[in-house]
């Protein structure tokens, strides 16, 4: 088991949840660390091209390779050590390698 974050801060963790051809399903679950916040950004970088077609309980915005999700107005306030997750449908072709996801929190 790891450590929880620190205060203030959060984590996130990725995982495709289902894949087929041309197209996957993922999830991220993000935890708050030893203090209360009031709202998540997470961020990633696709390396092999993948792509976010639509996202469910967060608002997901793209740049090239570059997603980031922020929370949705009902699952942006956590208390110390709680998580939430939200979820995306996207499409791949080639590699649909894992990216590390990087948290932020609004306190």
């Amino acid at each position: 088991m790891t450590a929880p974050p620190p205060a203030g801060a959060c984590t996130a963790a990725y995982r495709i949840t289902g894949q087929w051809g041309g197209g996957f399903q993922g999830e991220v679950t993000v935890t708050a660390g030893g203090g209360a916040v009031r709202g998540w950004s997470v961020t990633w970088t696709y390396a092999d091209g993948q792509q976010v077609t639509s996202a469910w309980n967060a608002t997901v915005t793209t740049s090239g390779t570059r997603i980031v999700a922020r929370n949705a107005a009902h699952n942006g306030s956590l208390a110390p050590g709680a998580s939430t997750t939200f979820g995306f449908l996207g499409s791949w072709s080639g590699t649909n390698s894992t990216p590390t996801p990087t948290c932020t929190t609004v306190v």
